[in-house]
Parts: structure tokens; C-alpha cells; sequence
């Protein structure tokens, strides 16, 4: 079998061939100019070719150099990204998402991590919506809104769909929930200060309450939501993200009435991470229990 040359000095060879000088290239590879030139004539000793014309105002390849270098260049390409993916194969997927969906997201996170504990996720929660990934190093996000636009690749998971939520001693309870109008004696909880998630819903649905400013407000529907589990009121919930607790009996929907906002949960990732293995299959697999909700 024929003796392969060195890895050093086809390094170096790639090194000067880039720059075609001696000097810039040992400042590249902090090693002296004579060092440099040592380990290109060395290696065309070894390969039995010149490799470079010397000449007064610098260096040029010749053509078996010409012809040597993409090769080599591609080799090396092709080593940086084996160590690359080696190095960073067991690192966690860092993932954002808006509070509003944790209730939905968190327990199939752990299930995920149950299935394939070979694509580690780390979840960074927050009141935010969307993600800027020119600034934010995430590798994929959930994102709430409208449809984020052209600037990232966007996969569509859940549609928003509102209706009230409560837990289920309040439906028959001292004021039983039997018809819309009834909400006007209970009190009304509002997943965001501005309180238009219970108008527009109370709007489909034809219906005007007196109560709807009187209600407690919170933060996140999430912490609403929670808030109606534990029948400290009725909350206007997203009938897509609270399929768990409607089986476990923590929450019910006292009415059939469910308003499509237009809104939606997307999971996103910038260019720089498509391809990446591990964030198709988180994507394939959420968007397969989106389909199951």
C-alpha cells in the first residue's frame, strides 16, 4: 500500500495554497517562515511533483498544486465536520417557548426525553412570543401569533381555539353553568390585561356580559387556566393545549362554542440549524402529537 503523506504537512500545503505566501501562512499556523517552507519541500519530495512556482514576487501553484488543492481542501472539510458532529452530539437542543403553551409542551417534552434520551432538550420558557435568532442562541423555538413570515423555517403545530374553562364542581354548583349568560355570576378570568380574548370569544358567540371588566387578571393564560382548575373562577382557555386536563378532570368546557382566532403555535428554527437530525425528528415527532392533541 502506498505511504500516505503526512496530515502536517498537507495542512500546511493548504494553509499556503489559500494564501500563497510563506510568511502569512506561518503566522497562520504560528510556526517560523523556514518551518514552513521545510514541510512543503518535504511533502513534494514525498509526492515526486512541485507543487508551487517560486518566484521573485511570490508563490503560484502549478497545476498538479491546482489540481491537489479542492481535494485537499475537501478532505479537511470533511475531518472538521466528523470531529463537529462527534464534539456536539450529546449537547442538548436548546429550545424556547412562550408560557402559554407549557401545559401542552412540558409533559411530551418529558415523554420525549423518555424515547429518545440520545436527543437531549433544554426548554427556556418565557412570556415572549416569538424569538429573534440573529440574538437569541436557540437552536429551534414555539412560537404564538400570527404566521412568523418567510425569515426562519416555520412548521405549524397547534391552531389557537378559544373557550371557557373551569373546574368541574362550578357546573353544578350553587350557580350552575347551563347557558352562556350564566358567566354573568361567576367571576372571569383573563389570560392579559387588555381582556380581548373573552371579548372576541363573547362576541362569536353573540353574547354581551356585564362582568367582563370586573374579572381577576393574570399574566399568561397558562397561570388563568390554573387559577380555573382550582375553581377560583372561569377562564377563557385554549381548547389545543389543555387536552391533559380535561382527562385527568382538572378542568371542563362548560360550552361547545370554540372561536379559531387566527392565531397559532409554530415551531421554528433559523437556516444556520436545518438538517440538524435531532431538530427534524423533535419537529415530526410534536407535530405527530399535535395530530393526537
Amino acid at each position: 500500500m502506498k505511504r500516505l503523506p503526512p496530515l502536517p504537512a498537507l495542512h500546511t500545503f493548504l494553509v499556503v495554497a489559500r494564501c500563497c505566501n510563506f510568511t502569512r501562512a506561518a503566522e497562520t499556523l504560528h510556526i517560523t517562515q523556514g518551518a514552513v517552507s521545510r514541510q512543503i519541500a518535504g511533502l513534494e519530495s514525498h509526492l515526486g511533483y512541485p507543487l508551487f512556482h517560486r518566484q521573485a514576487r511570490g508563490l503560484s501553484l502549478t497545476a498538479q498544486g491546482r489540481e491537489l488543492f479542492p481535494r485537499i481542501e475537501q478532505v479537511f472539510g470533511l475531518i472538521e465536520d466528523a470531529v463537529d458532529h462527534v464534539g456536539t452530539r450529546q449537547q442538548a437542543l436548546q429550545l424556547k417557548a412562550p408560557t402559554c403553551i407549557t401545559r401542552w409542551l412540558l409533559p411530551r417534552l418529558m415523554t420525549w426525553q423518555k424515547e429518545r434520551p440520545d436527543v437531549p432538550v433544554e426548554l427556556t420558557t418565557t412570556i415572549a412570543h416569538g424569538v429573534d435568532f440573529r440574538r437569541e442562541r436557540f437552536d429551534a423555538a414555539v412560537v404564538y401569533g400570527a404566521h412568523p413570515g418567510d425569515s426562519m423555517q416555520v412548521h405549524r403545530l397547534l391552531d389557537e381555539e378559544l373557550t371557557p374553562v373551569c373546574a368541574p364542581a362550578l357546573l353544578n354548583g350553587p350557580e350552575p353553568l347551563t347557558q352562556i349568560t350564566d358567566l354573568e355570576r361567576h367571576m372571569l378570568l383573563h389570560p392579559t390585561l387588555d381582556e380581548q380574548d373573552w371579548t372576541q370569544w363573547l362576541k362569536a358567540a353573540g353574547v354581551q356580559l356585564g362582568n367582563v371588566g370586573k374579572g381577576q387578571h393574570f399574566d399568561t393564560m397558562d397561570l388563568a387556566m390554573t387559577v380555573a382548575s382550582q375553581g377560583s373562577g372561569i377562564a377563557i382557555g385554549d381548547w389545543s393545549l389543555i387536552g391533559e386536563d380535561l382527562r385527568a378532570g382538572r378542568l371542563v368546557t362548560p360550552f361547545d362554542e370554540r372561536l379559531k382566532t387566527g392565531a397559532g403555535y409554530y415551531f421554528v428554527y433559523p437556516d444556520r440549524t436545518q438538517g440538524t437530525p435531532g431538530i427534524q425528528a423533535l419537529l415530526d415527532w410534536l407535530r405527530a402529537q399535535a395530530g393526537q392533541r
